[in-house]
């Protein structure tokens, strides 16, 4: 019974997996998430406020503050989204309609200006997308630092 009632658990879970892992929405955002962090990484404005980032984003910041994509701009611009090293690890994807949630965990090292530079900064964070006109945009973030080393 216990041998049965685990073979049955073990190939749930494989398909439920491997379902997960299948979903095209799923795919497309994790292929998203990956070249927003790119994108950070490397200051390209061009690809974060022209492709990825909505005009309307909100942003719940690390350093405790409410800011707009406007706002995201000016930090990018004057060097305080300016990072040493920047690992995002998605630990779930949820979809409701044409939004999605993607919440995780990032290990950044801040450069620069930024407040805990040249420290290992880990936070969580949740990504809020929308699907509209054929494409996902961002339109909210949080993030918390939950460790600074």
């Amino acid at each position: 019974m216990t041998k049965t009632f685990l073979i049955l658990l073990t190939s749930l879970t494989s398909f439920i997996t491997s379902f997960a892992q299948t979903d095209p929405r799923e795919a497309e955002l994790r292929r998203l998430e990956n070249l927003e962090r790119e994108a950070t990484m490397r200051g390209d404005s061009a690809t974060l406020f022209g492709k990825i980032w909505s005009n309307e984003m909100v942003v719940n910041t690390p350093a405790n503050r409410v800011g707009t994509v406007e706002g995201s701009k000016m930090q990018l611009r004057t060097g305080n989204l300016a990072y040493a090293s920047f690992v995002r690890t998605i630990e779930k994807v949820t979809f409701n309609d044409n939004i999605a949630m993607v919440m995780g965990e990032e290990i950044t090292k801040p450069q620069g200006i930024q407040q805990h530079a040249g420290k290992t900064v880990t936070r969580r964070f949740t990504n809020i997308w929308k699907y509209a006109n054929n494409q996902w945009f961002m339109i909210g973030r949080q993030a918390t630092i939950i460790k600074v080393e």
